[in-house]
């Protein structure tokens, strides 16, 4: 066992866990293998190249905290149903072990500019239109249901609201938010629900060969049809040009009613489900970026925060329904929002194609 290399990893001779990773990938290999550590993501699993096999990424997704059973289902059904996901090479599931394919260094993301978005993001949502299609019938995946939905918003209350910002909810501020929550969740409930992968963004999509190929997948549900279209064209790492997020929605819209996922609704009966949906989703991702910094100790997403926010004042200013919660988030959270670090004005509403880079 050669071991792990790298300046990121400064604990490999007293982290347990990397020296059975080390061990197994030797075991599964039939080598010494050097394991060089990978930028981390939002969850608790952590990736290494393989020195010896450039081909194939070790993964130690530690099976208390991560779905490891659960990626290796879902890959299979995607396998099943023509959704490019990377290859896995070996397991050892009990102890959350993985060898995966490396597809190189074609994160979505790092590709994303004026010239290449109209043929990436099609390719993307193709992907997507695909996974929407895959059969529910005997596919074991949680459903994205009322409470479901409800929890996710409540981390918008307690990390972001109560913990990041401090501010303590009084009777009328609980009702104001039950109140959207509720709104928000009803209409999401009346949308036609398909498989859903739940975090489909610019960060979870890679470009091999100019196709699109799915990870992160192990959190997906049978949701609203519109939930991954927002995320996608939503996205909180970049804000694209409002006029292609709407013709690009728009285009999508078009594509699920042909393959019938979706009935004949109006354009703005269209847009308004996305844009509450994005909503929920915004919320949600305040509180959980808020989260990652205060309890896992994981701040790079805190610049992203005025950028979500942005989306969520942008949707509360377009629908009449949102008019009690637009007022009450100026009022309550803006003014606490604008005395941190993180926030800038600038950030709102920056509309423009980048190269993301990852926290």
């Amino acid at each position: 066992m050669k071991g792990v290399v790298g300046e990121n990893n400064v604990r490999s001779e007293t982290d347990s866990r990397l020296v059975q990773l080390n061990q197994w990938v030797d075991q599964a290999l039939g080598i010494e293998a050097t394991l060089v550590p990978m930028q981390g993501d939002a969850g608790g699993r952590r990736y290494f190249n393989i020195e010896q096999k450039p081909g194939w990424l070790a993964v130690d997704a530690p099976p208390e905290t991560e779905k490891v059973k659960q990626f290796l289902y879902l890959s299979g059904i995607f396998g099943r149903h023509g959704v490019p996901v990377p290859s896995i090479v070996a397991t050892e599931a009990e102890k959350g072990f993985l060898l995966v394919e490396n597809l190189g260094e074609g994160l979505f993301s790092k590709h994303v500019n004026a010239e290449t978005a109209p043929v990436i993001y099609g390719e993307a949502l193709l992907t997507q239109l695909a996974m929407a299609q895959i059969p529910l019938e005997g596919v074991s995946v949680p459903l994205f249901d009322r409470e479901f939905i409800l929890q996710e918003l409540g981390i918008f209350r307690e990390w972001f609201v109560q913990q990041m910002l401090g501010v303590k909810l009084g009777v009328e501020d609980i009702k104001v938010l039950d109140t959207v929550f509720e709104l928000l969740a009803r209409e999401a409930l009346q949308q036609p629900f398909v498989f859903m992968h739940r975090d489909y963004h610019s960060r979870n999509i890679l470009l091999v060969n100019g196709k699109s190929v799915v990870i992160d997948y192990q959190d997906a549900v049978v949701g609203p049809l519109t939930y991954d279209l927002a995320s996608l064209l939503k996205d909180a790492y970049l804000r694209l040009p409002p006029e292609d997020v709407q013709r690009w929605a728009l285009v999508y819209g078009d594509m699920a009613r042909e393959a019938g996922l979706l009935t004949d609704v109006s354009v703005d009966s269209f847009i308004r489900s996305f844009d509450l949906m994005g909503l929920q989703r915004h919320l949600k991702i305040l509180g959980i970026f808020a989260r990652l910094h205060l309890r896992d100790q994981k701040s790079g997403y805190l610049h992203d925060l005025p950028r979500v926010i942005g989306y969520v004042q942008e949707v509360c200013a377009r629908y009449p329904e949102l008019s009690v919660f637009k007022g009450w988030f100026e009022k309550v959270v803006l003014p606490t929002c604008r005395t941190q670090a993180w926030y800038s004005e600038d950030e709102l509403y920056v509309t423009a194609y980048y190269a993301g880079e990852h926290p």
